[in-house]
């Protein structure tokens, strides 16, 4: 029945239990308050919320492993996945692999230590909203009231600097018909974005470390 139960969260909710350790994996986009297409892969964020208070609850849980392949989404509802994850007592740890673009970065600086592949990315712009937007003041001031929670959160969960992030998100040389950056692997080390280079067993080397030691 375990097994049964254990292949049901991965299939759902993509997560898994390793030896004391939960691997959350945080894919394709974050959906937030509305529902996205049939097609697209995405991580939902009601179902990790939950999750994340029942793991450090758990007493058979010693820390989390969070695997990130994502190319943003929703901003509240990836601010609050990092809120929880920053929030936790538990020791927790992020491998950014492929990519982990746009709202991924402020999830990958929320865990205690985080890790990035070599050939991983990460795309730095500034906060975009779908639909109708009202050309009037208030709606600038809003714009910048969120953007301004991202930077914040990044900035105080990482070694890099206020104005670095801001040069990197407002940079207009690099994306074509667009602002921002990507940077990969050790660039994002170098900036202080990410804590290291590293692998899955260097991210689980870690974590077993710190769970011992606790």
């Amino acid at each position: 029945m375990e097994n049964k139960d254990e292949i049901r969260q991965i299939r759902e909710l993509g997560a898994a239990g390793l030896r004391g350790i939960h691997c959350l994996t945080i894919i394709g986009q974050i959906e937030g308050h509305q529902l996205l297409a049939e097609d697209a892969k995405t991580t939902k964020y009601e179902h990790i919320l939950p999750m994340l208070a029942a793991i450090e609850e758990s007493e058979e849980i010693g820390g989390l492993l969070i695997l990130l392949n994502t190319m943003g989404g929703d901003v509240e509802a990836g601010l609050a996945i990092a809120e929880l994850i920053a929030g936790m007592s538990k020791p927790s740890c992020s491998l950014v692999l492929g990519g982990g673009h746009s709202i991924g970065v402020p999830l990958a600086v929320a865990a205690r230590r985080s890790f990035i592949a070599p050939s991983a990315a990460m795309t730095i712009h500034p906060v975009r909203l779908n639909g109708i937007v009202i050309g009037v003041p208030q709606t600038y001031n809003y714009f910048a009231r969120i953007q301004e929670r991202i930077v914040r959160f990044v900035t105080t969960h990482s070694r890099c600097t206020r104005e670095e992030y801001l040069r990197l998100m407002t940079n207009t040389d690099e994306l074509a018909n667009d602002v921002g950056s990507v940077i990969y692997g050790e660039e994002a080390v170098e900036k202080g974005l990410i804590d290291s280079l590293g692998t899955l067993s260097d991210a689980l080397n870690w974590l077993h470390g710190e769970i011992s030691g606790a």
